[in-house]
C-alpha cells in the first residue's frame, strides 16, 4: 500500500478513534439529562442576572470535563431543558479547555519548556513553562468565551429561536416544561427509563458521528499536506504572521483538546503567542466542530460564534506577544 494512504489511513482513525469516547461519554450524559433531570432543577442554578450566567458558564467544564465532541451532543439537551442560549454557547466553547484533564495536560505538555535555549546557543528561546502556559490558556479561553456569550445574549435578544438550526432544539414553554417534567414519565419504571437513556443516547450518537467522519477525512488530509518543519521556519522568520498560520492548523487538525497541547509543545521553536492562539482556538472551532455546529445552530450563529472566536483570539495572542516579546524584556526581569 502506498505511504502516503497508509499514512492517511492511520492519521483518519487516529482522530476518529480519539474523539470517539467522549461523543459516546457525551451521548450517554446526555441521554441523562433528557431522561432523570427535571428542566426546573437546571433553571435555579442559572442565576438570574444573565451577565454572571454566562461567566458561570464558562466555568461548567469544571464540573463536567468534556472535550469539544462530547459538550456538543449535551448542549444539545440542556438547550432543550431551558439553559439560555448564550450560556450554552459560552460552556461549548470554554468547557473544553478550562477543565481538570486538559489543564493538567497542558501543564505537563509544556512543563520545562521555560529552559529552553536556541540550537548552537546559550540565549533563551523565551518559552513560556507549564504553569504559565495553562493559566494563560485557561484565562484566553475565558474571556473569548465570555465575549462570545455576549454577543450571542445580544443576538438573541433580537432574533430568538431563529438563531437555532432546528425549532425542535429550543426549550419548551414554561408550562408544557412542568407538565412534561410531573407528569407521567414520572411513573416510568426504572428498567424503561433506562431505555429510553439509551434511545436518547443512540439518536444523539449517531446525529453527531457523521460529521465528525467527515471532518476527520478533512483533518487528515490536511496533516499529510504540512510539515512541521516549515510552520517552525515561518515562524522563526515571521512571529506575529505565525500566529495567524497556527490558528489556521488548529482549524485543519481537528485534534482533541485532551492532546493538542502535546502537538503544540512539539513545534520547540514556535514562539509562545503562536503557540496559544493555537491551542485556544483549535478546541472552539476547526472544519469538525463547524460541521457539528450546522447540526445545532443557524449560519448566522454559526457566523456569529466564528467571527468573535476569531477575532478575539487574535486579539488576545497579539497581545500576549507584544508583552512577553517586547515588555518583559524591556523590563529586565530575573
Amino acid at each position: 500500500m502506498d505511504k502516503d494512504v497508509q499514512t492517511f489511513i492511520g492519521l483518519f482513525t487516529s482522530i476518529f478513534y480519539e474523539a470517539l469516547p467522549f461523543i459516546v461519554l457525551g451521548a450517554v450524559i446526555a441521554g441523562v439529562l433528557e431522561e432523570f433531570i427535571p428542566q426546573r432543577w437546571i433553571l435555579r442554578l442559572i442565576p438570574r442576572n444573565r451577565v454572571r450566567a454566562i461567566a458561570g458558564g464558562c466555568l461548567l467544564g469544571l464540573l463536567f470535563p468534556m472535550c469539544e465532541c462530547g459538550i456538543l451532543v449535551i448542549l444539545r439537551r440542556l438547550l432543550r431543558k431551558g439553559v439560555p442560549l448564550s450560556v450554552g454557547v459560552a460552556y461549548m466553547l470554554a468547557g473544553p479547555i478550562i477543565n481538570i484533564i486538559v489543564m493538567l495536560s497542558t501543564f505537563v505538555a509544556f512543563q520545562g519548556h521555560e529552559t529552553i535555549t536556541e540550537p548552537g546557543s546559550q540565549r533563551s528561546l523565551l518559552l513560556i513553562g507549564g504553569l504559565g502556559m495553562m493559566s494563560l490558556r485557561a484565562g484566553m479561553g475565558f474571556l473569548v468565551a465570555f465575549g462570545t456569550g455576549l454577543v450571542v445574549e445580544w443576538q438573541y435578544r433580537r432574533h430568538g429561536n431563529q438563531l437555532l438550526a432546528s425549532p425542535a432544539l429550543a426549550a419548551p414553554a414554561d408550562a408544557k416544561a412542568d407538565a412534561d417534567d410531573n407528569g407521567p414519565t414520572e411513573q416510568l419504571s426504572f428498567p424503561r427509563r433506562l431505555a429510553n437513556v439509551t434511545e436518547t443516547a443512540l439518536h444523539d450518537f449517531v446525529d453527531i458521528t457523521v460529521f465528525l467522519i467527515l471532518g476527520a477525512l478533512l483533518a487528515a488530509t490536511a496533516r499529510i499536506l504540512l510539515s512541521r518543519q516549515d510552520v517552525e521556519d515561518f515562524s522563526r522568520h515571521y512571529p506575529t504572521l505565525a500566529i495567524g498560520a497556527m490558528m489556521g492548523l488548529a482549524v485543519l487538525l481537528c485534534l482533541c483538546s485532551e492532546a493538542d497541547a502535546f502537538v503544540a509543545a512539539s513545534f520547540t521553536t514556535l514562539r509562545p503567542s503562536a503557540k496559544l492562539a493555537f491551542l485556544v482556538l483549535g478546541p472552539m472551532f476547526d472544519i469538525k466542530l463547524y460541521l457539528m455546529y450546522r447540526f445545532i445552530f443557524s449560519r448566522r450563529l454559526i457566523r456569529i460564534i466564528i467571527g468573535c472566536v476569531v477575532a478575539q483570539v487574535a486579539l488576545y495572542s497579539l497581545l500576549v506577544h507584544f508583552v512577553w516579546e517586547t515588555v518583559l524584556p524591556a523590563l529586565n526581569l530575573p
